[in-house]
């Protein structure tokens, strides 16, 4: 387990395949399996630097991740590849953990520049006590016998939640060269190193390759 933010965390819980099965994969065009380890990281090379990605599609990897919901959301447009099961509120009462940012910071470009705001511990603060508030109101809502579905409806963006997600090596590929992109958001480049870490230890072949080409 990869711990991520402040309450967060990557846990790599399943994996089927290795970079053996990629060069498998691509083999089998020309009636063959794999060949010596330096011709078949070769091959790995050669097949990321020509964007040949369905080889890549015969490994799979599942994480149990946990994140605020704001960043869940942004995972959750990468829909090609990818499989998804989340904790749902509707079912299970929401346990009381937000995201309090160490820092906040302020905009100063149209390209997503940003840099630290000056005394933001004031406004931190301000932050928690809203989570307390309005978390207290939930649990008022649900001792008073409102549905849980409907009591999750005034929960902040800033709340813990949890998910499985299972996903083909080609589109963790293309996950992390999105989301670990200066233009991405802070909180979600850090998930993005954290998957970064496990890559490395599934497909070693395959991260060097691709770390070569995303230099």
């Amino acid at each position: 387990m990869k711990p991520v933010l402040d309450k967060g965390f990557v846990e790599l819980v399943d994996s089927m395949g290795s970079d053996l099965s990629i060069v498998r994969a691509a083999r089998v065009s020309y009636g063959k399996t794999s060949s010596d380890p330096e011709k078949d990281k070769k091959l790995i090379k050669f097949l990321l630097a020509n964007d040949h990605g369905t080889p890549f599609e015969h490994v799979a990897l599942t994480f149990h991740v946990k994140a605020p919901i704001f960043v869940v959301r942004q995972w959750m447009r990468h829909r090609i590849g990818n499989s998804f099961n989340e904790i749902s509120g509707r079912y299970t009462e929401m346990k009381e953990e937000f995201y309090i940012p160490k820092q906040l910071r302020t905009q100063v470009g149209k390209n997503y520049q940003y840099e630290a705001l000056m005394d933001s511990v004031n406004s931190i603060e301000k932050i928690e006590a809203h989570y307390e508030d309005t978390f207290k109101l939930y649990k008022e809502l649900l001792e008073l016998g409102v549905a849980k579905e409907q009591a999750r409806a005034i929960l902040p963006l800033g709340l813990y939640t949890e998910f499985y997600w299972t996903v083909n090596a080609r589109s963790l590929m293309h996950f992390i060269s999105l989301r670990l992109d200066p233009h991405a958001q802070e909180e979600i480049r850090d998930y993005a190193v954290a998957l970064l870490e496990y890559f490395k230890e599934v497909l070693p072949w395959t991260a060097e390759a691709f770390l070569e080409k995303n230099k």
